[in-house]
């Protein structure tokens, strides 16, 4: 991403596309031949603050925010293509000035889509041009080796074309022709020389992100014997997202989104599970929208549920990417809908902790959970929802009394894939009335939850009238008589329903349709009667997580590690990361943080003694070299003893120096519990090879299984970042950038064995996996160890091969991890031997493969987990968030 040095120093204009309104200073103007271009009258116009006010134009500031913080963590630094994934049709090329603008738009906030292009109608013209024919059956265009020779050329030159137009813009971006898609024959007899792709490689897109320029790739593709092979473009796009796993697929056309065949109204949100199969069978369904149904479903059903497919033109994608009403044509999976009469119903348990989660007044401590279920018991409800808890959403409907919305709680994934449009749509087929209450002034305080909201354009939108008084709104609908609604919120003040701050003073305001333009508001809909604390939170044996904000400054941020830390901490919603120190990159703007601004400086030990005797942090993360932690952890020892009030911060050390130490917790939750850590002031981190040979050997030794005087062997296999980094050359604006100490060239595609006998991991896994051993096979536990480092970024996969003291069967082996690690969030045991796909990229760890000897007396298990988070970074935001009080598993997504 460019710095905002550098793009203070560049000297091309800066160019919005996509928008409604013209925003500042830039001036739209359309040429002769139809190609809008934009210019701008000042060239200062050009960092990511700018870009996104100038996103304001097409929504509110709260929308844009929060897209471009759930789009900015969709990726980490191990994958860093989970943006998105944009297709653009061969017509879209033809409006390329557009095209480019509106790509270079989320380049200059810091986004880096996988760009994909065709060239159908290009090619079709040149091919006639030549006397050729285009020859098409079952929709795939015969391709000979004519054919192919002219679709090379012109994928070329369409590909060249789209990253000048780029560059031009002052984007970075990087023509991708080959390497990247292997296919077979389609069938060679039929089709001729198209291509059935059967493999992905990413890592040249991966390298183009990495080093801030944007991917462009054509359609084409090799055969094993190298034979280049025509893919249609659309095919191409799903089998890359299904190796990238994007947040969004955009598909680009010219028309703008898919239409209905009778009305010719535009289509705007597909939801599959419920409409896919009644769709097909709609008359005007059939040929290409239905193909194109098919295969967008066949491709959402291998992705996440948090993917989604959008259809859209060049111009409007902003729009749609970031405004709650989009501008295209949105599909996605979604869940099913439900809804119930009752908590029990629903599942009293997950009801209470998605209230828990998500809703602000128990988050800013007004409320608690068992207040808000206590109040709801008062009148008959009914609560609205989806089958993945992203949107929950509670309806108040005494009998003869109008209905009011008093709860409407959703996810991330509730908003960005319009869930919650489903749900409300879902209440209103049951209430032709409605009331609810939303507050519509900014709220600093509440702007960390904010992102899981719809702002308050959301509400205005979808009432008919609204009264709105000192930040707070009342909105209604289904009632277009001012008297009507005048007597209805008499009955409701009277019967206590709606809080009266929410309520007209004297005589009612007429109602309104619109917020005042670009107005920022925060949302919340229970009317709240309880005074602060005047209730008890929802707790039985104990007290519920804490939701204090409190500060951490992290000392060493230059390396992997720390970079994933600070990517993680992001989408913390209590923890604020106010110091970073590297002593290369001081004066620098960290980039991978982004809830505000923060800056590296090159904090001396006699700084943190000094901080920490004032209290200005509540934790530190030690993130450094071996050996390097001790004067800063000296140095907080120090502080905490003069600090009033004597307690000092938590300290979290990555490092191996304190994993041996008696005075400090080992920090591995799953295995050695959690009642120390949520104790403790000191945490060692465990290792990254040693998080997962631990797990391993776990419950094995808890069985007694692993006889004394053996040493089981754990064979790790590593991608390259576990060697860390060093400092590389100077970038433009004069910063050292980062290397890896191991690169991928040097292992010539290979492996590098290393450290092949007394590996500091071996002592590590034997001195802790010894407190589990039965008191009858004594108290030392030895381990072997052999690591290698392999040619990929991130991932360990771990072979473990243990002598066995009983015979036992492999499907008992597999019964002993199921106990112990039941209910475990982090841990997946499964059957299938894991591969690097399960673990690279993965917040948790994955064990599988068990196989016991045909002798009985030997077993192998194969467990695996990503270095750089389970292994590293994950494993410390869980230790921070026992230790600090939240919940363990706050800032970690969990799929």
């Amino acid at each position: 991403m460019l710095s905002v040095k550098q793009l203070a120093k560049s000297s091309r204009p800066l160019v919005a596309g996509g928008a409604r309104r013209s925003a500042g200073r830039v001036v739209v103007r359309r040429t002769g031949l139809g190609v809008r271009t934009l210019q701008t009258q000042t060239i200062q116009q050009t960092d990511r603050e700018t870009i996104t006010r100038l996103l304001y134009s097409i929504g509110t500031k709260r929308e844009v925010e929060r897209y471009l913080r759930i789009f900015s963590s969709s990726s980490h630094p191990s994958h860093p293509a989970r943006f998105a994934v944009i297709k653009v049709g061969g017509a879209v090329l033809d409006q390329i000035d557009e095209l480019a603008l509106s790509l270079s738009f989320l380049y200059r906030v810091g986004l880096y889509p996988v760009v994909l292009h065709g060239a159908g109608p290009q090619l079709n013209e040149i091919i006639e041009q030549a006397g050729v024919v285009p020859d098409y059956i079952d929709g795939i265009r015969i391709t000979d080796a004519k054919t192919l020779q002219i679709a090379r050329r012109v994928f070329l030159e369409e590909n060249l074309k789209l990253v000048a137009a780029l560059e031009k813009l002052g984007c970075r971006a990087r023509p991708i022709t080959s390497g990247v898609f292997t296919a077979d024959y389609l069938d060679r007899d039929k089709y001729g020389l198209v291509g059935k792709i059967t493999k992905v490689d990413k890592r040249p897109i991966e390298a183009s992100i990495r080093a801030g320029a944007l991917p462009i790739l054509c359609s084409l593709a090799e055969s094993e014997e190298g034979q280049i092979l025509n893919v249609n473009a659309d095919i191409a796009a799903g089998e890359l997202a299904k190796e990238v796993e994007p947040l969004k697929i955009v598909f680009l056309n010219d028309k703008g989104g898919l239409f209905h065949g009778v009305t010719g109204e535009k289509l705007d949100i597909i939801n599959l599970d419920e409409e896919y199969d009644s769709l097909m069978k709609e008359s005007w369904v059939k040929y290409g929208t239905k193909l194109k149904l098919r295969e967008i479903k066949d491709l959402l059903d291998h992705l996440p549920r948090s993917s989604s497919v959008a259809i859209i033109s060049a111009s409007m994608l902003q729009k749609e990417l970031f405004t709650d009403s989009g501008a295209g044509t949105l599909i996605r999976r979604g869940y099913k809908l439900f809804k119930h009469g009752s908590i029990e119903a629903v599942g009293a348990d997950r009801l209470r902790q998605v209230i828990h989660d998500r809703d602000p007044d128990v988050l800013s401590g007004q409320q608690s959970v068992a207040g808000i279920l206590n109040e709801l018991k008062k009148t008959p409800y009914t609560i609205y929802g989806d089958e993945a808890f992203d949107v929950v959403a509670i309806v108040s409907h005494p009998e003869g009394e109008a209905p009011v919305l008093t709860k409407l709680l959703a996810s991330r994934n509730g908003v960005l894939n319009s869930v919650i449009d489903n749900v409300f749509a879902a209440i209103r087929r049951d209430h032709r009335r409605l009331f609810w209450t939303a507050r519509t002034s900014d709220d600093a305080a509440d702007a960390a939850a904010a992102i899981a909201r719809p702002g308050s354009e959301w509400h205005f939108e979808r009432a008919d009238g609204s009264f709105t008084r000192g930040g707070r709104s009342l909105f209604w609908c289904g009632i277009q008589n001012i008297e009507d609604v005048e007597k209805n919120v008499k009955d409701l003040e009277a019967k206590g329903r709606i809080e009266r701050a929410y309520l007209p003073v004297g005589p009612s305001a007429p109602p309104h349709r619109a917020p005042p333009l670009n107005s920022v508001r925060s949302y919340s809909t229970f009317a709240r009667k309880n005074a602060i604390g005047s209730s008890r939170g929802y707790a039985t044996t104990a007290a519920p997580p804490s939701i204090e904000p409190k500060r951490l400054a992290l000392i060493g941020a230059r390396g992997y590690t720390g970079r994933t830390l600070t990517g993680l901490l992001s989408g913390h919603p209590h923890l604020d990361l106010t110091h970073v120190s590297s002593r290369q990159l001081a004066g620098s703007v960290l980039d991978s943080y982004t809830k505000r601004r923060v800056e590296y400086s090159n904090l001396s030990a006699a700084d943190v003694q000094r901080m920490e005797e004032a209290g200005e942090v509540d934790a530190w993360v030690m993130a450094l070299p071996n050996g390097a932690a001790k004067p800063f952890v000296d140095a907080v020892d120090s502080g905490a003893q003069r600090r009033a009030g004597g307690k000092g911060s938590i300290v979290v050390d990555l490092s191996a120096d304190y994993r041996f130490e008696d005075g400090w917790t080992y920090g591995l939750p799953e295995l050695y519990g959690r009642s120390a850590v949520r104790r403790a002031s000191r945490i060692a981190n465990p290792g990254c090879y040693a998080t997962s040979a631990q797990l391993l050997l776990g419950p094995l030794v808890k069985a007694g299984l692993v006889p004394p005087g053996v040493w089981p062997t754990v064979f790790g296999l590593s991608g390259y970042s576990g060697a860390g980094t060093v400092a590389g050359a100077q970038d433009a604006a004069g910063r050292p950038t980062t290397e890896p100490k191991v690169s991928p060239a040097s292992l010539h595609g290979g492996v590098h064995p290393y450290a092949l006998t007394d590996h500091i991991h071996e002592r590590e896994a034997g001195r802790h996996l010894a407190t589990l051993l039965p008191a009858a096979l004594g108290s030392e536990m030895k381990v072997a160890f052999v690591p290698s480092v392999a040619p990929w970024f991130s991932g360990i996969l771990s072979v473990l091969s243990a002598p066995l003291s009983r015979k036992i069967a492999a499907r008992e082996v597999k019964a002993l991890y199921e106990e112990l690690y039941a209910g475990e969030r982090l841990i997946t045991v499964g059957a299938a031997v894991p591969g690097l796909a399960d673990v690279e990229n993965k917040h948790g760890w994955t064990v599988g493969g068990f196989q016991v000897h045909s002798e009985g007396d030997r077993v192998v298990v194969v467990g695996g987990l990503d270095n750089l988070l389970k292994g590293a970074a994950t494993q410390c935001l869980q230790n921070l968030n026992l230790a600090l009080g939240y919940d363990e598993y706050a800032g970690i997504p969990i799929a």
